[in-house]
């Protein structure tokens, strides 16, 4: 072997070690993004109040007992964890990695959760369901809960996933039952928070009054380029619109989280598995 083929070889060996160091890194290592959402709509007794946004899990396991991403959660020191579907992932599915974390994660705050498509299409959404009630978590699809402090109250609401209604992407979304909800739910003009999928129906989340709004289901776009941000995402295509962060549109607030883990596609690039912190504060006069 002459020189020049060693550094062939000890080029392409460095290269490989470094692009598996670096989608390790992208794929494991959780970063925390902290909002405020601030409003006079807000009731004072909820001044302060924090809510942690996890989605799109897939299964993933972030160490023994998922501890990095509990450790995570608990450092947010939340009033209530929202679970915005996901759990799971229908190709290989395995309910105890996901339960393990949801059982941490009650000890820490309330969990609320809404369902995804991969507990649509799992074909064992009972069980999952079963499971999650039993293990303490309000289960919202379709459905609604307040909490009330010193006489003031918070309205959450959650959508149950359309692709209960489908079988596979090509057949689009039915947003039938969505949009009967959504329609129901418009005449409350509280202060109202969304639990919902799918960030791609935002304008629905809109013109139905909602104050706030958490979705996931685009996992950030998978990878990310800098200057252009997300390539692709389900049921948004080609460079989609909402991905992360935050969106405003006509006084609706919609956070989409990026994830936790990935489905079809096993790496992201810059793109870590993300938890959202939003704090509300209340500017209404005492």
């Amino acid at each position: 072997m002459n020189k020049r083929t060693s550094l062939i070889i000890a080029g392409i060996m460095t290269f490989v070690v470094l692009s598996m160091t670096y989608f390790g890194y992208e794929n494991n290592n959780i970063v925390t993004t902290n909002f405020v959402y601030s409003g006079n709509r807000i009731p004072t007794a909820f001044d302060n109040y924090k809510i942690v946004h996890i989605s799109d899990l897939h299964n993933k396991e972030f160490g023994a007992g998922q501890k990095q991403l509990l450790c995570q959660i608990r450092k947010a020191n939340p009033d209530v964890i929202v679970i915005t579907g996901d759990l799971i992932d229908r190709r290989r599915y395995d309910l105890s990695i996901a339960m393990e974390f949801v059982r941490g994660a009650i000890k820490i705050a309330p969990v609320f959760y809404v369902s995804g498509n991969h507990e649509a299409w799992s074909g064992k959404y009972k069980d999952i369901q079963k499971q999650l009630i039993t293990s303490g978590v309000k289960v919202l699809d379709d459905q609604k809960m307040q909490i009330v402090r010193n006489g003031q109250t918070l309205f959450f609401y959650g959508l149950k996933d359309p692709d209960f209604l489908t079988s596979k992407y090509t057949q689009g979304t039915d947003t039938t039952i969505i949009n009967k909800h959504l329609l129901d739910w418009k005449n409350n003009t509280s202060f109202k928070i969304l639990l919902s999928h799918r960030p791609e129906l935002f304008g629905m989340y809109v013109s139905a009054g909602f104050d706030l709004v958490f979705c996931g289901h685009a996992h950030g776009g998978q990878i990310r380029l800098p200057f252009i941000g997300a390539i692709v995402a389900p049921d948004q295509k080609i460079f989609p619109r909402y991905t992360s962060g935050r969106y405003n549109q006509k006084g609706t607030v919609m956070y989409v989280s990026r994830g936790l883990g990935n489905s079809l596609v096993p790496i992201r690039i810059n793109n870590r598995p993300e938890i959202i912190v939003v704090t509300l504060k209340s500017t209404e006069r005492h």
